[in-house]
């Protein structure tokens, strides 16, 4: 089977981590193709929209996603800004299940966010008066789908799931612990327990590892990842998978456009990785190879590591590192001591 792969580069250092990406990906055991299309800041320079009627209609019909990153000085003030193209290709593409994972030493923590609903895609307007108001909306059937999500993905991991939310305070958040309540009758063998978002900050920053799965709204699961992403080693190293019920779903870096080192060659794209590898298990289904590249990009952040964190290599430098790692993921590992000792006639 051949799988159809639209990269949207993006601005700043997207295209960079996106070259760096398709070079792994090309590597692999795979039959892909890889497209390439404008997208968000480069797109409006192009085509006068961040989102073309061209690009959009090559990423539906394609298997997966890969984003680069959007935005930068270049395009504030203008009518038209990079990111409403992000937003319009979730919206279009119905990817309603935000995966942000954050892992480091005994934190594994899995936060479910979802993407096409609340406060982002509420009405919202200007008053007569100067009020200016943003709308938080959610239909039972968008939480619902967005928790079962979830709960499928706690069964298939430590079997504990916290629900964040504000019910003390928002009509929206009462309604979203309600679903939440009726789904959980369907998974007995996950934990349920309910969480106020400002107490979740808050122990997300003490005791990270007490979570498993996190699920929560749009805005505040926005906020969330970052802080859970911040206290496993920073965005500049966090991935994102943004599915939906079937393909192509969206993979993409936390971190942003960076353009103070744009063009430097210098751009980490562990993060750019990280999301390749959840592009193989979520959107190719081979989460055999999605394990050796994340294997390969932490063998990568210690032995070449970029000046981010700590290194003096280039973005192509990384690449080739976890090319190489990828090259001999199936050689056999050397015997250890013991084994040569056993081993000795």
């Amino acid at each position: 089977m051949t799988f159809r792969v639209v990269v949207l580069s993006g601005d700043g250092i997207g295209p960079e981590v996106a070259e760096a990406a398709v070079r792994v990906l090309t590597t692999l055991p795979l039959d892909v193709t890889v497209e390439e299309r404008p997208f968000g800041g480069a797109a409006i320079d192009l085509c006068g929209e961040p989102l073309p009627a061209e690009t959009l209609a090559a990423c539906r019909d394609a298997d997966a996603v890969l984003l680069g990153a959007v935005g930068g000085p270049r395009w504030d003030g203008g009518k038209i800004r990079p990111e409403a193209g992000l937003i319009g290709l979730r919206r279009a593409l119905d990817v309603y299940a935000n995966l942000r994972p954050a892992v480091q030493r005994d934190v594994d923590v899995l936060i479910v966010r979802e993407l096409v609903g609340g406060l982002y895609y509420g009405r919202r307007g200007v008053l007569a008066d100067g009020t200016v108001f943003d709308t938080c909306e959610y239909h039972p059937s968008q939480i619902e789908r967005v928790a079962r999500r979830a709960f499928e993905l706690a069964s298939a991991r430590r079997g504990e799931l916290c629900s964040v939310d504000k019910a003390n305070v928002l009509e929206t958040s009462r309604l979203w612990r309600r679903v939440v309540e009726e789904v959980a009758a369907d998974y007995p063998q996950v934990r349920l327990r309910h969480a106020l978002v400002d107490s979740a900050a808050m122990e997300l920053v003490t005791n990270a590892d007490r979570f498993d799965v996190v699920l929560t709204e749009n805005t505040f699961g926005d906020i969330l990842s970052d802080v859970a992403a911040a206290v496993t080693g920073g965005l500049g190293l966090a991935a994102s998978a943004s599915l939906g019920d079937g393909r192509p779903g969206i993979f993409e870096p936390v971190h942003g456009s960076a353009p103070d080192i744009a063009g430097a060659g210098i751009a980490n794209p562990a993060a750019m990785l990280r999301s390749l590898a959840l592009l193989l298990e979520h959107g190719l289904g081979r989460a055999d190879l999605a394990c050796d590249l994340e294997f390969a990009v932490d063998l990568a952040l210690t032995a070449t590591p970029t000046p981010d964190v700590g290194g003096t290599a280039t973005t192509e430098a990384f690449a080739e590192t976890v090319v190489d790692a990828l090259r001999h993921a199936d050689a056999p590992l050397p015997p250890t001591t013991e084994e040569q000792w056993t081993a000795t006639p």
